[in-house]
């Protein structure tokens, strides 16, 4: 390496077969991975630096899920393996600028705020290191960072584990190679010559079999679903999440009109960064079918009501619709609650409890096949985000027992969904009645907000 007549030596180590397939793979979009110890970030941090050092001007851009997981995995190597003479490292920007004008950027993602953090960044190549901990939304929204006026191919270079809030989207596109092609528009279709999955194993990296057989031993001593996955890396060993029972082929129904003799009811989360509105009905055997959804971001209240309103046909009678107890709290600037601009907008609101566990729990009951075979949850295949969401949603690393909480993204519709669950079981607040500060509980005799009559 020369610069300015001086010549820098830079050992960047020795690549295995399954590395060196990685580093010539020159499809848009470039997988590599499945099992554990296959030496997926060492790849990626070779790649990286040597496509820097090769190309001038060129623009990269290496995301993990967490910056301490960046840190040790990327910046600390990086940083103490390059030579000054090749690279520097600007801590305050987390960036690495190299003497012919290249540059590699460190990022971490924290959902909807590095979507401001990205917006209008462009960049040649993206890493993106343990692809499944990242969302299908994230996934697009970078792609579309992949821009500029250089010279150069644009790529995404993408590692990954089975398991994870993003492996149905991964599994999707790189082992089942199912591509979305029914667009009008030419552009919007996936074209499988733009995606290549290198699959690799423990036994594909030397280096770690010899330096740490017990890393072998500890993969095969995993449970069995587990060492398949991370052993030998099976993408059908992990396909569940929070919600492991959730199979669409036993949950999910075409779509059917709903007889009027059902009841039906609607549920909400509602933040200004998302609202998630979903229509459930439930028939004479008590199983819920979730009909209808809605999404929609940055809306305020007035604006969220007329939404629900008008997605709501005229001949559908709504016998309460459930919503997180946040909204009956007053603004201090107005006074008000979200219950009362709702309420005052056509929209009245039940309130409905909010134990995070024993609602989860709860949808994990509904899930349940019933004596006739059948679960007592349905949901119809239009309410492809709430689909979606369950698949995703992901155990909490502190509380088994809980659902994640981030990606917060993929917890919306899931939300809404605990509210209707949770409230099927216990009583639900009405507008305007008292409540017993003993038990919760609203006083007076039972009626239109207790749920009993659901069944």
């Amino acid at each position: 390496m020369e610069r300015e007549e001086m010549k820098v030596e830079w050992d960047m180590g020795v690549a295995n077969g399954r590395q060196k397939e990685f580093f010539l793979a020159r499809t848009t979009f470039v997988a590599y991975g499945g099992a554990k110890g296959g030496g997926k970030t060492w790849a990626v941090r070779t790649k990286a630096v040597a496509g820097a050092v090769a190309n001038p001007g060129l623009r990269v851009l290496i995301m993990r899920r967490t910056y301490p997981e960046l840190e040790e995995n990327h910046i600390r190597p990086i940083v103490s393996s390059v030579p000054k003479e090749i690279g520097t490292f600007t801590a305050s920007v987390r960036r690495m600028d190299f003497w012919n004008g290249s540059s590699i950027k460190f990022g971490h993602w924290a959902g909807d705020q590095s979507e401001l953090e990205y917006q209008g960044q462009e960049f040649d190549w993206i890493f993106i290191d343990e692809a499944t901990q990242f969302t299908e939304r994230s996934f697009n929204y970078l792609k579309g960072c992949l821009r500029g006026a250089t010279p150069y191919q644009k790529r995404m270079y993408l590692t990954c584990n089975p398991g994870g809030v993003g492996h149905r989207w991964v599994k999707r596109l790189f082992i089942d190679r199912d591509y979305r092609t029914g667009s009008p528009d030419p552009e919007a279709n996936e074209r499988p010559e733009d995606y290549t999955f290198i699959p690799a194993t423990v036994e594909d990296n030397e280096y770690l079999i010899k330096n740490s057989p017990e890393y072998v031993r500890m993969l095969s001593q995993m449970p069995e679903n587990v060492k398949r996955a991370y052993r030998y890396g099976d993408w059908d060993a992990l396909e569940g999440g929070y919600f492991s029972e959730f199979r669409t082929d036993t949950h999910v129904e075409e779509p059917m009109e709903i007889p009027g003799s059902w009841r039906r009811y609607r549920a909400i989360d509602y933040g200004l960064d998302m609202l998630a509105v979903l229509w459930i009905a439930v028939d004479g055997d008590g199983r819920c079918h979730v009909y209808r959804e809605w999404t929609r971001e940055k809306l305020i209240v007035s604006e969220a009501a007329k939404g629900i309103l008008e997605r709501t046909l005229p001949n559908e009678d709504i016998d309460a619709t459930f919503a997180p107890p946040d909204l009956w709290s007053r603004q201090k600037d107005t006074g008000r609650t979200m219950e009362e601009i709702f309420r005052s907008c056509g929209v009245s609101l039940l309130k409905a409890g909010n134990n995070r566990v024993q609602g989860h729990m709860l949808i994990k009951e509904l899930m349940a096949k019933r004596a006739d075979g059948r679960p007592g949850l349905v949901i119809s295949s239009r309410c492809k985000r709430l689909i979606g969401d369950l698949a995703a949603i992901q155990a909490d690393d502190t509380d088994p027992n809980d659902c994640a909480k981030e990606p917060h993204e993929v917890t919306h519709t899931v939300d809404a969904l605990r509210y209707f669950c949770v409230s099927r079981f216990a009583p639900a607040e009405r507008p305007g009645r008292a409540e017993s500060e003993e038990t919760g509980f609203l006083g007076g005799e039972p009626g239109r907000g207790y749920l009993e009559f659901i069944y």
